[in-house]
């Protein structure tokens, strides 16, 4: 189960406020990166949270890669968004795509600041 998982906190994004709102935009568009990276699309799932009239509500997307997973929620109020890319390295080294996936990801949504975060998963046995 040797793999490699990165985590991105977004701040005060500053792209388009459709990217956090509008699910027919965003899931395509994460679909794409993936594939752009040369990573596999195995399903997606991609859910909207009502709004309020003091805000719209997010998105959660899921897209489900043959290596294993990326997902991300953003917070539109908040103008953030949070990343999570995980790929299993079982039958080859995917590091280099998912770090690719992850700066097309956080360059989507021009954030003022992030934290980012890289785990080692598994032994090297």
């Amino acid at each position: 189960m040797k793999g490699l998982h990165l985590t991105a906190d977004l701040y005060v994004c500053r792209c388009d406020t459709a990217w956090l709102t509008d699910v027919d935009r965003l899931g395509p568009w994460c679909v794409e990166a993936v594939k752009a990276v040369g990573l596999q699309v195995v399903n997606q799932l991609f859910h909207v949270f009502p709004g309020s009239n003091a805000s719209p509500g997010g998105i959660t997307a899921t897209v489900l890669l043959a290596e294993s997973h990326v997902c991300l929620h953003t917070w539109p109020e908040q103008k953030a968004v949070t990343l999570d890319v995980y790929v299993c390295n079982f039958s080859g080294d995917h590091s280099a795509k998912a770090r690719n996936l992850m700066a097309a990801l956080v360059n989507r949504f021009v954030p003022e600041w992030t934290e980012q975060r890289s785990m080692d998963r598994g032994d090297d046995e």
